[in-house]
C-alpha cells in the first residue's frame, strides 16, 4: 500500500501478477510491513467473491445459490453469502496463514507467521475467481466439478512458487508436498462424480420401478374387482 494507505490500483497490479505470473509475484513480495495491507487484500477479496456470489444467487445460477436461497429466500440467501463471504475472508487468512506456516516448516522455509500471512493473502486472489466460475456448477454438476478441480491444481501451483520464492522453502520438498496435496482435490473430485452417477442411477431405477409398481397393484385390483363382480352375478 502506498505510505501505508489503501491503494487500489496496487491490489489490482498486484492480483494480475499473482495470477498470471506467481513466480515472478513471490519472488519480489514484501514479507514484511504489518498486517494491514493482507487484511484489506483479503477484504477485497472477500467482498468481490461475494458480490460475484450475490449476482449469481438473484439470477440463482450457482449450487450455492440455490442452497441458501432454500433456507432464506433468494435474496436473503445472496445477502448471507455476501456476509459470509467477507467474514470467512477474515478467518479464513489468518487460518490459511497458520497452515501455510507449518507448511512452510515442513519444507524448510520460513516460520514468520506475517510473511505466511502475506502468502496467504495473496493466494486468497483465487476467492473470486473461484466465485465467478462457480456459475458452471449451476449449469451442469460435472462441469462445475472439472472446472473447481483445474482453479484448485493451479492454486497449488501457485502456492508452490510461493513456498520456493516468497518463503524460501527447499524446492525439492515443495514439490513433493505440492504433488500429495494435489492428489486430495482429484481423490475428490473422483469420489464426487461417481456417487453423483451412482445417486442419480439409482433415483433413475427409483422412478421407473415405482410406476412399474403401482401398475402391477392397480392390475391386481382390478383383477380382484372383476372377480367380486362375477361372484355377484352368480
Amino acid at each position: 500500500m502506498a505510505n501505508g494507505g489503501f491503494d487500489f490500483q496496487k491490489i489490482i497490479s498486484d492480483s494480475i501478477k499473482t495470477l498470471t505470473d506467481p513466480k515472478g509475484y513471490f519472488s519480489s513480495m514484501a514479507k514484511e510491513g504489518g498486517f494491514g495491507e493482507p487484511i484489506i487484500k483479503a477484504l477485497v477479496y472477500g467482498v468481490v467473491a461475494g458480490v460475484i456470489s450475490l449476482i449469481w444467487s438473484l439470477l440463482n445460477l450457482s449450487a450455492a445459490s440455490s442452497m441458501m436461497g432454500g433456507m432464506f429466500g433468494a435474496g436473503a440467501g445472496g445477502i448471507m453469502i455476501l456476509i459470509s463471504s467477507i467474514i470467512g475472508a477474515i478467518i479464513g487468512l489468518f487460518i490459511g496463514g497458520i497452515i501455510i506456516l507449518i507448511v512452510s516448516a515442513i519444507c524448510g522455509g520460513t516460520t514468520n507467521f506475517e510473511a505466511n500471512v502475506r502468502v496467504a493473502a495473496a493466494l486468497m486472489v483465487l476467492s473470486p475467481v473461484n466465485a465467478l466460475l462457480s456459475v458452471f456448477s449451476g449449469i451442469n454438476l460435472y462441469l462445475g466439478a472439472i472446472v473447481s478441480l483445474i482453479v484448485a491444481l493451479y492454486g497449488l501451483y501457485m502456492f508452490y512458487n510461493a513456498l520456493v520464492n516468497a518463503l524460501s522453502a527447499k524446492e525439492g520438498t515443495a514439490k513433493i508436498v505440492s504433488i500429495i496435496l494435489a492428489v486430495i482435490p482429484v481423490i475428490m473430485l473422483v469420489s464426487t462424480l461417481v456417487c453423483a452417477s451412482a445417486t442419480s442411477k439409482y433415483a433413475d431405477k427409483l422412478m421407473k420401478e415405482i410406476p412399474a409398481a403401482d401398475s402391477k397393484e392397480m392390475q391386481e385390483l382390478q383383477n380382484k374387482l372383476k372377480e367380486l363382480q362375477e361372484m355377484q352375478k352368480k
